[in-house]
């Protein structure tokens, strides 16, 4: 399985358990959180630790997917980046639009916080 997806109390994780993050991936990740934000679900924690390279599709539908979910209520944080991925962010300013975090429970510890 390639994106893992839990549930943590009211909080989606997708754990994109692979290499490469390009189209066809990017299609299977937009399904999942398009149908959680139609459960309900406005929390989404995506754990990119295992992904070395993201292109433009992926990181489209993670940036579509935090606008649906601030527009519901709710963030979307990211946690784990191998150097290209972070080259990737850092490129396309996206490190200002996203919270980031190193581990998953601070991540969780965020939502939590007022």
């Amino acid at each position: 399985m390639e994106i893992i997806e839990e549930v943590i109390d009211d909080i989606v994780v997708e754990i994109i358990n692979l290499d490469r993050a390009t189209l066809r991936e990017a299609e299977d990740l937009k399904d999942k959180t398009t149908s959680k934000l139609n459960a309900g679900f406005n929390k989404f924690i995506i754990d990119l630790s295992n992904v070395e390279f993201i292109d433009s599709t992926f990181l489209g539908v993670i940036v579509g997917t935090l606008k649906k979910a601030v527009k519901n209520g709710g963030d979307l944080k990211l946690i784990g980046f191998q150097p290209n991925v972070r080259a990737m962010f850092e490129l396309t300013r996206l490190f200002r639009v996203f919270e980031t975090y190193p581990e998953l429970q601070e991540a969780i510890r965020s939502f939590y916080k007022k």
